[in-house]
């Protein structure tokens, strides 16, 4: 039945979408986004509730919980006859990170200085891990713009002739080093997803706090997904008209509608509130709460 004049349970399905749903993955987004900041514990109840409400079986939790503990992800606890989960101190480093860039409030600072790597012994052995740290290479040659967010760089690079942090020119067509045009299909085909629900908030429905701790998890499930696969290219390095900038907007503004409603279910599951409600609010470059 629809709440509010609008059929929540239909925006629910256009934002999942039609490919099956990580358990496991869903999982460390609600950690990541809506208990980490309310102190990192919650109870397998609460848990099965919010996933319930995205079509996902109690059984499948439990499974998916298993394995992310045996994995070093997360922490089971008991008291009495009632479980509760926490992110191991392996998987809260990891989110933190990730978290970072998340909400970030936009492309990353640039002063046009690069970082650049070349093997000189022809064995490009710490290729993965430059890679891993945001450089792209041609021809053997590896190359970081290093903006305000970049990461240190990868140890194991003794083989190779790195000139770190020095001015340069910009090649022609930089973005194309990155590979983008991936990442660029798949933020339009998720701001094609969130439109229902836009055009939902955008009319002056709400959703019930369930409702809206649902659709906040697909929302930065969905973008997580997205965003931590293209390394944040400062915007002078950015392929015209990149749809990441605009998608950042919109995710920002539908999360802001959610907040309140969502923080409500939190606090009434029994998550105790916010740690650091500043830190919270300084998400997507600034959050109202308001709750």
């Amino acid at each position: 039945m629809p709440k509010n004049g609008q059929d929540w349970d239909a925006i629910i399905a256009a934002l999942r979408g039609e490919e099956r749903l990580r358990v496991w993955s869903v999982i460390i987004t609600v950690f990541g986004d809506a208990i980490v900041p309310r102190g990192g514990r919650i109870s397998l109840q609460a848990l099965q509730e919010i996933l319930g409400r995205l079509g996902i079986e109690p059984g499948a939790v439990r499974t998916a919980l298993s394995r992310l503990a045996s994995e070093g992800w997360v922490i089971r606890e008991r008291e009495g006859r009632r479980s509760f989960y926490s992110l191991d101190s392996g998987g809260r480093r990891a989110f933190d990170i990730a978290t970072q860039r998340i909400y970030a409030p936009g492309p990353p600072q640039w002063d046009g200085r690069w970082t650049v790597a070349v093997p000189i012994l022809g064995d490009d052995v710490a290729g993965p891990d430059l890679e891993a740290s945001g450089f792209a290479s041609r021809n053997g040659t590896w190359i970081r713009p290093e903006t305000s967010s970049a990461p240190a760089l990868p140890s194991g690079l003794d083989s190779y002739l790195v000139i770190a942090d020095q001015p340069g020119v910009s090649p022609a067509e930089a973005y194309r080093f990155w590979d983008l045009d991936h990442i660029g299909e798949a933020v339009s085909l998720f701001l094609d997803a969130l439109q229902p629900l836009i055009a939902a908030l955008e009319s002056g429905a709400q959703p019930d706090p369930l409702d809206a701790i649902a659709l906040r998890t697909l929302l930065i499930h969905g973008w997580r997904r997205i965003i931590l696969k293209a390394y944040p290219l400062p915007v002078a390095l950015l392929p015209p008209n990149w749809p990441g900038l605009e998608g950042r907007v919109r995710v920002k503004a539908v999360y802001e509608e959610l907040v309140a409603p969502s923080e409500a279910w939190l606090t009434h599951a029994g998550l105790p509130p916010l740690s650091s409600p500043e830190k919270f609010s300084a998400r997507f470059g600034g959050t109202t709460i308001g709750a």
